[in-house]
């Protein structure tokens, strides 16, 4: 048994010694350079004012003009070439010219063009080099899933000093990702790396999902039986522990001492983020639920609440629907805004929020058992952050079963049964160091991350020595 525990070990760590020091580095340069995304408020910053004085049509109509049927989110966003409403369901989206319904998708390059350099304008960017680079499904910084529904993308370079590229969706006109080359460079040797992430394998999700989650899985049992090794040739005379071997054998075996409890975490921890529901809960909704919270509303009691006027300087008007009614919501500014019941006494429904007793109307029809809905503080272990900043964010216990609800614009934010919750800390705590302790201090979880991360390449280093002169002697005989 031991013998073979020694062979494979041996011939795993060869195999495998350049993986895991990859994935020590690039962590250490994950935790402080993320992948590239377009932040809530880079998109709300780069939203034009809306024209009050342009003639609209109601939204109703824009629901009926997008052929969509199940239809529960409608905003009203300025272009550059007009106002348009972006009508969603849960599987689709479109956008619809609000002067006349007319189709809005962006089908010409010179459309996208003058759609990204208004929204840089708007940032304070500079635009004056701007032009198209390519129009394509995906490229390496556009493979997540989540730009599925903006497919094909425009891809327009700035030209600017700090080399930065935005995406527009040719399905809405939205500016939907942007990068910066300082961004693109340090995520080469970052995500990309670390989550083996080259664009032709990550455009095929489930053949990425395959081949990283066995890779990982391969590489945590190459670190156990490690584990197994280190402790069983562990030598103790009298009150001293030794290692038995020499050289760069010792080297690896004593390190690997010192950092087992972090290596086999980490990399456990690590396997775990391509758990995919396999053995625990993905946190979705089932279809039950789904049906509750995406259930189209009654677009016809819109218009109660569109002849409140648009003000001057909102930025952005969504229609949503909760809990069978339509809100209208209205944004000024990046952290403030006002909802609108649809069938409200006009002096009770404009408010900043939505209140406790909303969302606990919607979660009793989710689940039995609900209790009251409490605020989530910032501390809390299972965190969640509403869409708008500050804006509070609901939990609803119903039992065993969670559900956190954005008061900003309803969205289910998280839903965590015994199996999520338990996925927090096996996955996110023990990989990412977010223990609201080290959260409120984050100097000293910067410190323990590079550190932790630092020990481990180290010792993968000494695993790549001690294979290459495996190999090499293996093959010079």
């Amino acid at each position: 048994m031991m013998s073979a525990i020694v062979l494979t070990h041996r011939w795993l760590g060869i195999a495998f010694c350049l993986l895991f020091a990859m994935w020590f580095a690039t962590g250490i340069v994950m935790h402080f350079v993320p992948f590239p995304s377009l932040t809530e408020a880079e998109r709300f910053t780069g939203l034009a004012p809306l024209e009050g004085g342009a003639t609209i049509i109601p939204v109703l109509d824009a629901v009926a003009a997008s052929g969509i049927t199940d239809v529960t989110r409608v905003r009203l966003i300025q272009r550059s070439d007009g106002p348009v409403y972006v009508v969603s369901g849960p599987s689709r989206v479109r956008a619809i010219r609000a002067s006349d319904g007319a189709d809005a998708s962006v089908e010409f390059p010179n459309v996208a063009l003058a759609i990204a350099r208004d929204h840089a304008r708007q940032r304070g960017l500079d635009a004056s080099n701007a032009a198209i680079i390519a129009r394509a499904e995906y490229d390496q910084w556009s493979v997540p899933n989540g730009f599925d529904r903006h497919r094909p993308l425009f891809r327009i370079a700035l030209g600017d000093a700090a080399g930065a590229e935005i995406y527009v969706s040719s399905r809405t006109g939205e500016v939907v990702l942007d990068t910066t080359r300082w961004e693109r460079g340090w995520n080469w040797v970052g995500s990309v790396a670390h989550w083996i992430y080259p664009t032709v394998l990550r455009s095929n999700w489930s053949l990425w999902d395959l081949v990283v989650s066995n890779l990982s899985l391969v590489a945590l049992i190459a670190a156990v039986l490690g584990a197994v090794l280190g402790l069983v040739r562990i030598r103790i005379r009298g009150r001293r522990m030794s290692s038995p071997y020499r050289g760069w054998h010792a080297l690896h075996h004593i390190i690997g001492l010192v950092s087992t409890v972090f290596v086999l975490t980490w990399i456990f921890s690590g396997w775990l983020s391509m758990d995919h529901g396999r053995l625990f809960s993905r946190g979705q909704l089932t279809a039950a639920e789904a049906r509750v919270t995406n259930a189209a509303p009654d677009w016809r009691a819109a218009p109660s609440i569109d002849r409140k006027p648009l003000s001057s300087s909102a930025r952005e008007v969504e229609w949503f629907a909760f809990n069978g009614s339509v809100y209208r919501r209205d944004r000024t500014d990046l952290n403030g805004q006002t909802l609108t019941k649809a069938g409200e006494p006009t002096s009770n429904r404009q408010v900043a929020f939505l209140a406790e007793l909303d969302v606990l109307s919607l979660t009793t029809r989710l689940a039995a058992g609900c209790g009251t809905a409490s605020v989530l503080a910032d501390d809390d272990d299972y965190p969640a952050q509403s869409i708008l900043p500050g804006a509070p964010v609901y939990r609803s216990r119903c039992g065993d079963l969670w559900f956190d609800i954005d008061a900003a614009d309803g969205s289910v934010v998280q839903r965590l049964d015994s199996s999520r919750r338990a996925y927090r800390w096996a996955y996110s705590a023990l990989h990412t160091f977010d223990f609201p302790v080290l959260m409120a201090h984050p100097r000293l979880r910067d410190v323990l991350i590079v550190g932790l991360c630092a020990l481990g390449l180290v010792f993968s280093v000494t695993g790549i020595v001690i294979g290459w002169r495996r190999l090499r002697s293996t093959f010079a005989a």
